[in-house]
């Protein structure tokens, strides 16, 4: 006998005594959870993005789509970032103002490659206003998972408000399940069993956050 059938016998034994006619597992128990907590405007659900983005310590910028150039320009040039990764369906007018080496994410790039690119640059699939998180689903404005996981320095433009939604249930009738998603909480970021914390360890160090009304490419 193999480790499953092991299991399944344990599990046929547990059930042995379950009536028929016992209610249904996905009826047993109520699930009329809150969609989500409070009453707000769609420009109060932006707000608490942004303070909850800044709670987990990111940096969180405003602007509208005509001045995302520049300020993307201005976040590299203030990071001393001479090169940027760059997702293959990142719109080009994103970064027309930067003075920055474009770096393509290659199916032959590793990860000593990706390491070396000190700026990485990203939209989002949403981004969930109660838990200030960004999700990424590899979209190709998003790229592949792991050009957001080496460089050590994270900029992740969200266009308001029609990439922010107020709670976790409202993101996850959006997101496509069987994308790769990656939910991003501020930084990277752990402690050890005083509380130290220490950033960067499974992910970038610095995490930006643009907020782009109007649009954004």
């Amino acid at each position: 006998m193999n480790s499953r059938e092991l299991i399944l016998g344990r599990v046929r034994r547990a059930l042995a005594d379950v009536p028929h006619d016992d209610t249904p597992y996905d009826q047993a128990v109520d699930r009329d959870y809150l969609r989500e907590h409070g009453d707000r405007s769609v420009e109060e659900t932006v707000e608490l993005l942004a303070e909850n983005l800044a709670d987990y310590r990111a940096i969180v910028h405003r602007c509208t789509a005509g001045e995302l150039p520049a300020l993307l320009a201005g976040i590299l040039a203030a990071r001393g970032s001479a090169s940027v990764l760059v997702p293959p369906g990142l719109p080009p007018e994103w970064l027309s103002a930067a003075d920055t080496t474009r770096v393509h994410d290659r199916a032959d790039s590793t990860v000593y490659d990706l390491d070396k690119v000190e700026s990485v640059v990203t939209a989002c699939a949403l981004a969930v206003a109660e838990t200030g998180t960004i999700v990424l689903d590899g979209s190709p404005d998003q790229g592949r998972r792991r050009i957001t996981l080496v460089p050590d320095h994270h900029i992740c433009v969200v266009r308001v408000p029609e990439q922010v939604v107020a709670s976790v249930p409202q993101a996850l009738e959006l997101l496509d399940p069987v994308r790769p998603l990656t939910w991003i909480s501020g930084p990277s970021a752990t402690s050890d069993i005083e509380l130290d914390r220490v950033e960067g360890v499974h992910g970038p160090r610095t995490l930006e956050v643009v907020l782009v009304s109007g649009g954004g490419g």
